[in-house]
This record gives C-alpha cells, structure tokens and sequence, in this order.
C-alpha cells in the first residue's frame, strides 16, 4: 500500500531535503521499499502528492501538487522541491487499493485549510461505502471528487468537526481549530466507521464471499497549526501499519550524499517528522526514530509531541501484550526498519527524545 511524511518545523525547510535527498526519502521509498516484509508489491508507483503551507498573505489553504506519474519519474516534482520551503508539509505516494489511477485520487486531499492523507483501507469497504455516504450531509457527499476509501474518510471527519460546531470552510484564524477539536474530529470518524463496518449484514455478502472487514487507519490531517495522525487497526489481535516519529533540533545532511540525521543540541524539538517509514538507518542511535504504539493518536502542537491511546473495543492495556504482524505484513504495511525498534507506551517516555507527553 501506501506511504506518507510529515514535517513540522519551527523554521521552514527545503522540500527536497526531505522527499528527495535522504537515502530513504518517501522518493526513494515508491521504488525501493527493501523495508517492506511483503514483497509480492514492492513499488508505491500508482502517483503521488505533496502539500505544504505557504505565506499566510496568500491565504490559510495549502499549496497542493499531485500527479499519476510515479514520483522517480517526474521532473517536476524534482523542479519543485529544489526551490519551494515551508514549515508544514506533507507528502504521499501511492499503491492502489481502492480508486483508479487518477489525480483526484492522490493524496493529500484538501478543504479550506485542512490537508488529510491515509495509509491502510476501510475493512468490508464496498459494503461500507454506502452506509458512509448516508451518513453525511449534502455538501460533504457532493465534494468527493474521487473513488478512495481514504477520501470518503476525508469527507466523514469534515462532517464530524462539523457537528461538532466547527466549520472546516471557513478560515479558523490564528492557531487553526485547535489540536483537541482535530483529535475529537478524528476519533468520531474511527469510532464511526467501525460502526458502519459492524453493521454489515451477512445476508447482504455473495455467495461464498469472505469478507475481511478489519480496517488499518493511520491517518494524517493538519490545520495548518496542529497535527493529528493516528495508528490504528480495528482488531485485538492484529498490529496496525508501521509508524515512526522522530524529533530534535535541526534535520542536516552527515557525511556523504543522502547521509542525513536528526540533530538534537537540547530537549527541544524544533524539528517533528511522522513517517510510515524512517528516512535514515542509524544503528547506533535506536532512538531517533520511535515507533508509535498501536491503536494510539500523536498529536504534534507547538512542537510537542502528545501521544494518546485510543481506547475503545480493539485497545489493549497491558504494555506487553503482543500483537500478530501478519494482516498488515500481508498488506505491505510493515516495515522491518533497522535502528527504529524503540517502541513508547503511556507512562514511558524515550531516552533522548525530547519534549513528548503521555495521555491516558
């Protein structure tokens, strides 16, 4: 399936040190993903997409380029990164599950200032798909302009924050919605897809059909202030699809070409990146990359770190129960990353990794 990057930073940053010039760029990983256990798939080569926030003059929405072209083949996107910076990016490439191979179906998506991407699928989705539309209002319905799962989810979190009193096609001024307004957003739009997903009828399945109805979310979305990605899979046995952070103070190039590491000179974090996997191997230093916890939301505001469980049917308590690997291994959603075997839980906190809070 898919993979996707986040940066946040207190300075703005060349795009193209991060999706083109470390040794495992999210460019590198659409062609070569040597990480990913299931190899019957090894390309994310079905487009790409890459948005970022420019100049508050010209407006809160971001600035989003995608294209159907795998990414290591398009020069523009090289053009691009080698001169546009920004302090909040994100950045897709794609493996299709769900959708043709169109640009409306690249990630991230867009709404007034809010940006989304997803790696995973929508468990049982052609029998859930409906029942998500239903559920949301005309104006929702009617912005999908794509066929993914992933943009369907979009389209349930609009209409969830805007329930919740909160309109997502207005500007929310300065400081965006707010990381606990996105957080809520998010877990009404887990909470009610599993809802959609339980409520399939067995009457309604073909003949013989077996129908896998567990969901791997791990979502990204940002105001343009805030980020909330989550880490999730709707089962109690499974492991959700890879997900790493890595936080310090300054993201630069060490040694030769694509040689790139997470600086830290205190316990700031004026750098923050989320990826599905980690763009540099040190295994010498298993802490700069972290693996967040399953079926767990991180949040990165005013760049802190706050990593949250997500408690409900499918969240295990106890620290060390362990989970299977094989679902999501079987969707290439798994990485076995040298130097990011460092795994959090709430009450813990990483050696070296500065300024993360824990939430029961």
């Amino acid at each position: 399936m898919c993979r996707f990057l986040v940066y946040k930073g207190k300075d703005q940053i060349l795009l193209s040190k991060l999706i083109l010039e470390p040794q495992h760029s999210i460019l590198t990983q659409s062609y070569d993903c040597r990480l990913r256990l299931d190899t019957r798939r090894p390309h994310n080569g079905d487009g790409f997409g890459v948005g970022y926030y420019t100049s508050p003059a010209l407006g809160p929405e971001p600035c989003i380029f995608t294209s159907t072209i795998p990414a290591w083949n398009c020069i523009n996107l090289e053009r691009l990164a080698a001169k546009t910076t920004s302090s909040l990016i994100f950045a897709h490439v794609r493996a299709t599950t769900e959708g043709s191979l169109s640009d409306s179906n690249c990630h991230p998506f867009r709404h007034g200032s809010l940006m989304w991407m997803h790696n995973g699928n929508i468990g049982g989705w052609k029998h859930v798909k409906r029942r998500l539309a239903d559920s949301l209002a005309d104006k929702w319905f009617l912005g999908v302009q794509g066929g993914t799962d992933s943009e369907w989810a979009f389209a349930l979190f609009l209409d969830r924050l805007e329930r919740a009193g909160n309109d997502p096609s207005t500007d929310p001024g300065e400081g965006g919605f707010g990381h606990t307004v996105l957080r809520a957003a998010m877990l009404e739009t887990i909470k009610d897809i599993n809802k959609f997903i339980a409520e399939i009828e067995t009457s309604s399945l073909g003949l013989g059909e077996d129908l896998d109805t567990r969901s791997l979310l791990n979502f990204a979305v940002t105001d343009g202030h805030s980020v909330v990605c989550t880490r999730y899979v709707s089962s109690t046995t499974d492991e959700a699809a890879s997900l790493y952070f890595s936080s310090g103070t300054d993201w630069k190039q060490d040694g030769p070409k694509g040689s790139y590491k997470m600086e830290r000179r205190d316990k700031g974090a004026d750098i923050v990146l989320v990826a599905s996997e980690p763009l540099t191997f040190e295994r010498g230093r298993p802490d700069n990359w972290v693996t967040v916890p399953t079926n767990s939301t991180l949040t990165i505001h005013k760049q802190t770190v706050m990593i949250h469980p997500i408690i409900d049917q499918y969240y295990n308590h106890s620290p060390s129960y362990t989970r299977s690997s094989g679902f999501a291994v079987s969707k290439g959603l798994v990485s076995n990353a040298p130097g990011a075997s460092q795994t959090l839980t709430p009450g813990t906190s990483g050696r070296g990794t500065p300024a993360i809070e824990f939430a029961a």
